[in-house]
């Protein structure tokens, strides 16, 4: 198999190594020359949690998240121009493209999402966990042409009360508009976080998206 690259982003307060285990369940073949990346956010003010200093992509308004939430794009940007530059390093030491998957969860699914859609290259995929539309709909026209036919996987928990399932669903019908493919799952009884189960499909649905050279 080809070098391929995942880049996992955490979400709101994490780190990057307190993620590094979900590299483990990922034991298929195809994943012998993945590398991975678990980085870690910048710590500064949340306005959501009353300006404590804390690991963040970006400024989060408010908490819960629904589908109405506020956003600060400006800050969003922010922190896609970073993972921008993660990804090109990766490029530049010879993994093409189309085996790049960038993957997150809460927060650091919705800088997935941003990160993946402005984008200027197709890569292999962006899998978004428990996240949300991190900006308003004008951003549509910014998605630059070979960005939108990376696809998307999007699951959420269907009892999450921190992001809430309301947002999570607005995310394929924005995807849709923007004409980008999504595969959206419910996860019933799901609270905010993660499960082996939403893992164990995001192995197989990467190992169907990866190039062989």
């Amino acid at each position: 198999m080809a070098r391929s690259f995942i880049l996992w982003l955490h979400g709101l307060g994490d780190s990057g190594p307190a993620n590094e285990p979900i590299k483990t369940l990922f034991t298929s073949p195809e994943f012998r020359n993945t590398v991975w990346s678990f980085p870690s956010a910048p710590s500064q003010p949340v306005t959501c949690n009353y300006g404590a200093v804390m690991p963040s992509w970006f400024d989060l308004p408010e908490i819960p998240v629904t589908a109405a939430s506020p956003n600060v794009e400006s800050d969003v940007i922010k922190a896609v121009r970073n993972v921008h530059k993660m990804i090109d390093n990766e490029i530049a030491a010879g993994t093409n493209p189309d085996n790049i998957f960038v993957c997150g969860f809460s927060q650091g699914g919705a800088l997935t999402l941003a990160s993946v859609l402005l984008y200027p290259k197709t890569l292999g995929g962006g899998a978004v966990f428990s996240g949300w539309v991190p900006f308003n709909s004008s951003i549509v026209e910014q998605i630059p042409p070979d960005a939108k036919k990376t696809p998307f996987l999007w699951s959420h928990g269907m009892v999450d009360r921190t992001v809430l399932f309301e947002a999570g669903q607005a995310g394929p019908p924005f995807l849709e508009r923007a004409g980008v493919s999504c595969e959206f799952k419910a996860y019933p009884g799901l609270a905010h976080s993660i499960s082996n189960e939403e893992l164990r499909y995001l192995e197989s649905w990467i190992k169907a998206r990866m190039r062989s050279s």
